[in-house]
């Protein structure tokens, strides 16, 4: 009897670790959302939607720190990219304009 409880001791912990190795792989992979993951993996793990869906999120590399600062400085550079090709097409027209009035 000893020897069956060892057993089952020893399924329930790797039905355990199966169960959370999305949390687990998350934590391993330094996730900054590991808590929510793991929750979620908690709550909906049972469903094996949530499994794969908990496991997939886990794999998922980590969302940038400051998204809204990515966002803004993202744009600000596609305002200077435009702004500088405006910039050379005037340069470039008012070039050819000048070359044309001294012929």
């Amino acid at each position: 009897m000893n020897d069956r409880l060892v057993v089952q001791i020893i399924a329930v912990v790797i039905a355990l670790a199966l169960y959370f190795l999305p949390a687990i792989l998350a934590d391993r992979r330094k996730r900054v959302d590991v808590l929510t993951l793991a929750l979620f993996n908690a709550c909906l793990g049972w469903t094996v939607l949530g499994w794969v869906l908990a496991l997939y999120w886990s794999l998922q590399p980590n969302p940038p720190k400051d998204l809204a600062g990515d966002v803004v400085e993202k744009r600000k550079l596609g305002r200077m990219r435009a702004f500088s090709s405006a910039l050379l097409l005037h340069v470039q027209q008012r070039g050819t304009t000048q070359d044309r009035s001294q012929k």
